[in-house]
Order: C-alpha cells, then structure tokens, then sequence
C-alpha cells in the first residue's frame, strides 16, 4: 500500500513539474531572448536546442535602446498615470455605487442593477466606436482623460463591491444611524475600514485591466507624448520586420511591473474575491 501511495505522490509531483515548466516556458523564453541580439536570435532558432534557449553572448543592449533611443520611460509614465487615477476614481465612484445598491431600496432599483451587471458581459470591441464618438464630441481625443473617464465606471468592479456590502451586518449600519451618524460618516468611517481587501482586490482588477489595454489607448492617444506602453510596443514592428530582442524587453518590462505589485497584495485579493460570494 505505501508503494503505491509513493508512486501516486511521485506522479503527481513530476506532473506538477511539467505544467510548472509549460506555465513559465514563455515567460523564460521571453527574458532569455531579450538578452540576445537579433542575429543570435535567428541563428539559434532552427533546429531547436539548448542553445535555442540559452543565450550564447548574454547581452542588455536590448535594454539600453529600450530607454535610450525609443524613449520607453514615457508610456509607462503615461500608463502609471492613467491606472492611477483609474484606481483612485474608479475605486470611489464604484465603491459609492455598490453601497447605494447593497443599502438602500429605490424605484427600478432591479432593472438598474440588471443593466449594470449586463454591462460587463458585453466585449469591448462592441462599444468601442460608439463609445469614441461620445469621447470625440467632448473633444476627448488624445487626452488624458480621454482614456481615464471611460475607464472608470466598471460593472465588474461595482458588483464586487455590491456584493461584499451585502455581506456586511445590517444591525452594525442601524446602530450607528441610532448614534447619529449620516451616511458619509458611515461609509467613510465604518464601512471603508472593513472594506480594505475587496478594495485592493478591486483596484488591482482595475490596474491590469488598464495596464493591459490596447484598443482603446489605440483609438485616443494619437500622440507620442500620452502614448500607453502596450501601443507603445508596437514601434518594434516596422514596415521592414519586427525588432524581435527590443519587443521581446519591452514585453519583459510590461509584465514585470504587474507581477511586481500583484505578487504582494496576492493574498488580500484572494480574500477579497472569496469575501465577496465570487467563489468557483
């Protein structure tokens, strides 16, 4: 019986290995080839072999053009900016929001609600032109708050919220109605103390959904100076080929700061989602 059980626990060992090395294969070739040279790159390719993923002459020069003659420094200014104050207005207006939902009762209060959690079941792509004449008519185009306003509403977000006020006791919002306090009060002082992991949870929703955006920083920032850095990848791919070792760095870049600022909140977004009724 122990032999088996040590053969089981062995099986299930080596195929955690094999799906560990699938999860982190492309992210491993991705920094192995932002250290090559282009013509390390092709040389190596074909046929595979460990030195198709081992970089011979290991090299930051990727990196240094990165900054230094493609100015990538600016579009993650310009990304950082935008995710910001997403985070920051988005956490706000959503947040105040959920709670009105999850309080009080209000005419159409159902339909409302309905429409909201519709809202984020539809793609993006099919409001984009719609939603670009609206922008265009406010004379939003190639602003900040171009991209931004858009971004802050998040039916997503909203019913996170909603249902994690749901949860929360009513008799704690009745007994401090008895002792006086308005509902700002209430909100500002007893609920958004309680509320930390759902609004961490929330503003990293936000984050990597505007991290990750491409069409919509597409259509707006028509300029170099308010550029995002996922639009701004796409410098390395000119009419004559592709810079595979400057687009493989940026990528690197791209991924790092996300997984920099996710990897220590990872444990308060997991509480946030399982308090908030989002379980699997």
């Amino acid at each position: 019986m122990d032999k088996y059980k040590t053969l089981r626990t062995a099986m299930i060992y080596i195929l955690l290995i094999i799906v560990t090395i699938i999860t982190l294969f492309p992210l491993l070739w991705g920094v192995a080839s932002s250290l090559r040279t282009d013509q390390e790159l092709f040389m190596y390719a074909m046929p595979f072999t460990a030195k198709t993923l081992i970089p011979q002459a290991p090299t930051l020069a990727a990196y240094r053009a990165l900054f230094n003659e493609f100015d990538f420094m600016r579009p993650i200014i310009n990304t950082l900016i935008v995710t910001g104050c997403c985070i920051f207005l988005g956490c706000a207006v959503n947040s105040v929001a959920a709670f009105s939902f999850a309080t009080f009762d209000f005419k159409f209060k159902n339909i409302i609600y309905s429409i909201v959690l519709i809202s984020f079941m539809i793609p993006f792509e099919a409001i984009a032109m719609p939603l670009y004449g609206v922008v265009d008519g406010f004379g939003w185009i190639n602003t900040r708050h171009g991209i931004i306003i858009p971004g802050i509403a998040d039916g997503l977000v909203l019913f996170l919220f909603t249902q994690f006020f749901k949860e929360l006791p009513v008799s704690l919002l009745e007994a401090a109605r008895v002792d006086g306090a308005p509902w700002r009060t209430i909100f500002l002082r007893i609920i958004m103390p309680l509320s930390i992991p759902v609004f961490i949870t929330a503003g990293l929703m936000i984050f990597m959904n505007q991290w990750n955006s491409y069409l919509w920083p597409l259509l707006v920032a028509r300029t170099k100076d308010i550029r995002m850095i996922q639009t701004a990848l796409g410098d390395f791919q000119t009419e004559r080929g592709t810079l595979w070792s400057l687009l493989y760095a940026g990528s690197m870049v791209s991924a790092l700061i996300p997984l920099c600022l996710f990897l220590p909140f990872q444990k308060y977004f997991v509480q946030g989602i399982t308090s908030s009724g989002i379980k699997g």
